[in-house]
């Protein structure tokens, strides 16, 4: 066990942990932070996503060591519910939300690549987006509201 110190969403913290830790157990078990989720363990699903250094990254293989003292960003970090981000309130207006377990990993990847992109196409925004899976089918919403989010970027 090391002391691992963590900056997540503003805030610094210091757990005691094994340096080989994957990040979401860090964040959903000894933060209790609820966005970023298990989904498969293998960094295929997108569930666990989370930004580091503007990077969307995925939490359930990446230790705790290697992104120490860097800032960690979860869906908690970007809005509240009284004042949600911009891609947040998109997600809203545009009812893109199903289960929700997939929704912190594509709000997360999304955010990352327009940070980055900002203007960029409907292609390159699908294909930035294929990485994260959704059972659910609710793709066309969830692509309207970071289209929508897009938009307000360019202003």
């Amino acid at each position: 066990m090391s002391a691992i110190t963590l900056k997540v969403n503003g805030r610094t913290h210091t757990l005691d942990l094994d340096p080989t830790t994957p990040l979401l157990y860090a964040l959903s078990d000894d933060l209790e932070l609820r966005g970023p989720k298990f989904g498969c363990g293998l960094a295929q699903c997108g569930a666990c996503t989370v930004i580091v250094k503007g990077q969307a990254i995925r939490s359930c293989v990446t230790p705790v060591q290697s992104v120490a003292d860097a800032e960690i960003t979860t869906l908690e970090g970007l809005g509240t519910p009284d004042k949600p981000h911009p891609i947040q309130q998109a997600f809203i207006d545009e009812q893109a939300a199903q289960c929700g377990f997939c929704v912190s990993g594509i709000v997360m990847t999304a955010k990352a690549f327009l940070d980055k992109n900002p203007k960029a196409s409907e292609p390159e925004i699908e294909k930035a987006m294929s990485g994260v899976l959704c059972r659910c089918f609710t793709h066309v919403r969830m692509l309207r509201a970071i289209k929508r989010y897009a938009q307000g970027t360019q202003r």
